[in-house]
């Protein structure tokens, strides 16, 4: 009934295809998490069928990503699947978690849990779930084919300017398309914590300098923490994403590159502004991580978990008007910043 189409990349991972009846027997059975960890693992449900075939069964905390084959990615599909994938995305779908199944499967399972849980703890499950990757051997084997080349060029990596109550922040690595080295973050939380601390401030602007807002992580430093512990605590101590959604009071103006922690950061805001040109989109899944500046929790309640999902694991690129159409913009400039 169940035939496992194995497509190895890095490791041996299947993928199952079936229809909404043979999808809920395999939930309800009692040897699902066995068949799930078998050999090989199982990574992935496709499911095929009639949508007006009836709810499909929750998931639960089974480590699979299930995948409903709908007739667009991101659109309607059994809000109990991780995700919705249009037929032209299933082939990068099953790549991303045959490349990347630990990664793959930790975001699906951590997705179905955020959007129930407050932004402060869940932010704390996607930082504690960034780390554990962090540590595993995806992202060891991405490492290992990108040696680690930090950037020394000098600062300062963040500007802050003040025009009566209005503080503007602009990211000024544009050599770096405004990548977000550890310089980076420090310096947007201390310009970030200023706006909370001084009343005075009454909103705030968010842009990036040069040709991009941000391309996301500085890859050039990804694995230099000493530790995936300390960075857990780190990342939880200086969160700029976090406070931009408290001070509430944010418009961020996005152009070119807004990748990674560069939209996860922005989906924060109160209004997100893109210009022209604008792509976005999350690559984490391909290093073997998940989103790690917040995305999983700003850019889902922008957009819905499964949305998020599809963008990470189909690895989407969208342009302005489809992230206008979902909600992850709210408004689009004339021109280009």
């Amino acid at each position: 009934m169940m035939a496992a189409t194995r497509a190895g990349v890095r490791c041996r991972i299947a993928h199952l295809e079936l229809d909404p009846a043979g999808y809920a027997e395999l939930i309800a059975s009692p040897y699902a998490d066995e068949l799930l960890a078998g050999d090989p693992p199982v990574g992935l449900v496709l499911v095929r069928g009639d949508p007006e075939s009836g709810a499909l069964p929750a998931p639960g905390g089974s480590p699979v990503v299930v995948a409903w084959v709908g007739a667009t990615t991101g659109g309607a599909g059994p809000e109990t699947a991780d995700l919705v994938v249009g037929p032209g995305e299933v082939g990068r779908l099953i790549e991303t978690v045959t490349a990347n199944p630990l990664a793959a499967t930790a975001l699906a399972t951590m997705l179905r849990a955020i959007p129930r849980l407050p932004v402060d703890e869940a932010l704390v499950l996607e930082s504690a779930t960034y780390s554990m990757l962090q540590a595993g051997p995806e992202f060891a084997a991405w490492r290992a084919g990108s040696p680690a080349e930090p950037d020394r060029t000098p600062g300062p990596t963040v500007l802050v300017e003040r025009a009566g109550g209005v503080l503007t922040v602009t990211l000024n690595r544009p050599h770096r398309h405004n990548a977000i080295s550890t310089a980076v973050r420090d310096e947007l939380s201390e310009a970030l914590a200023l706006a909370r601390v001084d009343r005075s401030i009454t909103s705030v602007e968010l842009t990036g300098a040069g040709p991009s807002f941000s391309s996301g992580g500085d890859l050039g430093e990804f694995g230099e923490r000493p530790d995936p512990a300390t960075a857990h605590r780190t990342r939880l101590a200086r969160n700029p994403g976090r406070l931009v959604h408290q001070l509430g009071n944010v418009t961020a103006r996005i152009h070119g590159t807004a990748f990674g922690g560069g939209i996860e950061i922005a989906a924060f805001a109160r209004m997100v502004v893109a210009a022209p040109g604008t792509r976005i989109a999350l690559p984490e899944v391909g290093l073997g991580l998940i989103p790690g500046a917040g995305g999983t929790v700003s850019v889902t309640r922008r957009i819905g978990r499964q949305r998020t999902a599809a963008l990470a694991l189909a690895r989407l690129e969208l342009d302005v008007a489809t992230a206008h159409a979902w909600g992850l913009v709210d408004a689009l400039a004339d021109t280009v910043a």
